[in-house]
């Protein structure tokens, strides 16, 4: 006997739903560590290779375009001698933050559940 399919009690989601919108930004590898780092305030590329360990020099740059273009960072060419760049949150990188704050609270607590911290 088949089972009768339930109708999904979270409501109703609209052709491009905002998760999805989100999760567009979000879900890419290194994405989340990125803007983590640049919550904290203007970094160098070197400064986010540095803090990004493993990351690739190809891989950083790859981000950084793609999170520029999505309005999520802002680059700024220096005026030194060389010219140096310096990347940051936009407004909406910035209100991207807290939703990534909650993440990590939530990674603390399964941590500490399975016994790694």
């Amino acid at each position: 006997m088949a089972l009768k399919m339930r109708k999904n009690q979270s409501g109703d989601v609209p052709y491009n739903c905002p998760l999805s919108e989100c999760m567009a930004i979000l879900g890419g590898a290194w994405t989340t560590n990125l803007i983590w780092f640049l919550s904290g305030g203007p970094r160098r590329f070197s400064e986010l290779k540095n803090d990004l360990e493993g990351i690739s020099a190809k891989m950083l740059t790859t981000r950084l375009k793609e999170l520029e273009s999505k309005m999520v960072v802002d680059r700024k060419v220096l005026p030194t001698s060389p010219p140096s760049v310096e990347y940051s949150l936009t407004e909406l990188g910035t209100e991207l933050v807290p939703a990534i704050n909650a993440i990590v609270e939530v990674g603390h607590k399964i941590k500490v559940r399975n016994g790694k911290l």
